[in-house]
């Protein structure tokens, strides 16, 4: 599996999991929650992709938000919403359950001289938090 990167930092923070792909997506829901992320919503993209004829392993996005962090984000800068909420995938790989986040630290390099650093580096740190315990 290759990762993409931007600047030195790699664009996804990922991990095999031990658990199930049911069991480790139960983890990261209840991973987030301890850690003050709200889930907002579970895509099951393997459904989705079913309903149109493609068949493909098992795949959900979750998609994840702290109220006051995003409201701080925003402030800086409305474009920030596009890069929101953080976004956590657990899918099967060869049979081989992986979770994965895009690293929310990058949004500051997207948005330079708005003073996302902190604020970015931050979430950064509770996201990858999240992949590790949920692991």
């Amino acid at each position: 599996m290759t990762t993409t990167t931007t600047s030195a930092m790699k664009l996804d923070y990922s991990t095999d999991s031990g658990k199930s792909f049911d069991a480790a997506v139960a983890a990261v829901e209840a991973e987030a929650a301890a850690h003050g992320f709200r889930v907002l919503y579970v895509h099951d993209v393997t459904a989705t992709l079913a309903g149109k004829g493609f068949v493909r392993e098992p795949y959900k996005i979750i998609e994840i938000c702290q109220a006051g962090t995003a409201h701080e984000a925003l402030q800086k800068d409305n474009l920030v919403g596009l890069m929101m909420p953080c976004k956590i995938n657990v899918f099967t790989d060869a049979g081989q359950t992986r979770i994965s986040a895009l690293r929310p630290a990058l949004i500051a390099t997207f948005f330079p001289g708005v003073g996302l650093e902190d604020l970015a580096a931050q979430v950064d740190r509770d996201v990858i938090a999240i992949v590790d315990a949920a692991r």
